[in-house]
């Protein structure tokens, strides 16, 4: 139910959107009509009505999810830069020790060391973090009670007679 006078032709790229027809041709039309048509077009306009925030709230989020990953594009480049810049702080820590201390070698390699320390403890760190990680109990608990009571409902309905006249 959409119409060229319901189309969104602006650049966020939202289509059609179903619509609910409103005027007061069909006022005049509905006066005339019976409960139950007057129900069934109620509930029919409901249902429009739900799909299109439906239809609607899809658009929208489509829309903000592709301005999240061009966002999230540009941050990761930017990392990548900073990782490959941290090369560079390294080589002119080594290079300030050996300055220093005279020797190069030593410099080199206790910067050298200094990461693989850093590596190590951020690695155990992590490694922690995920032995902490425990299965979502709460969610498969209730994900069980709500198949058992569908099956409950199930074999009870199935014990009904059945009322066909």
């Amino acid at each position: 139910m959409s119409s060229p006078k319901h189309e969104r032709t602006s650049p966020d790229g939202v289509g059609a959107v179903p619509y609910l027809p409103l005027s007061s041709d069909e006022e005049a039309a509905a006066s005339e009509q019976s409960i139950g048509k007057l129900v069934g077009d109620a509930t029919q306009h409901l249902s429009t009505l739900v799909r299109a925030e439906i239809e609607l709230a899809k658009a929208e989020l489509a829309q903000e999810a592709k301005k999240a990953l061009k966002g999230t594009v540009f941050f990761l480049i930017a990392l990548t830069v900073f990782l490959y810049s941290t090369f560079f702080l390294f080589l002119l820590i080594a290079e300030g020790l050996s300055d220093w201390w005279g020797i190069r070698w030593p410099a080199f390699a206790t910067v050298f060391g200094l990461m693989l320390v850093t590596v190590g403890a951020t690695a155990f760190l992590g490694w922690r973090k995920v032995k902490k990680l425990r299965a979502p109990e709460r969610t498969i608990t209730s994900v069980k009670e709500t198949a058992e009571a569908f099956k409950r409902k199930s074999a009870e309905d199935d014990d009904l007679p059945s009322t066909q006249g």
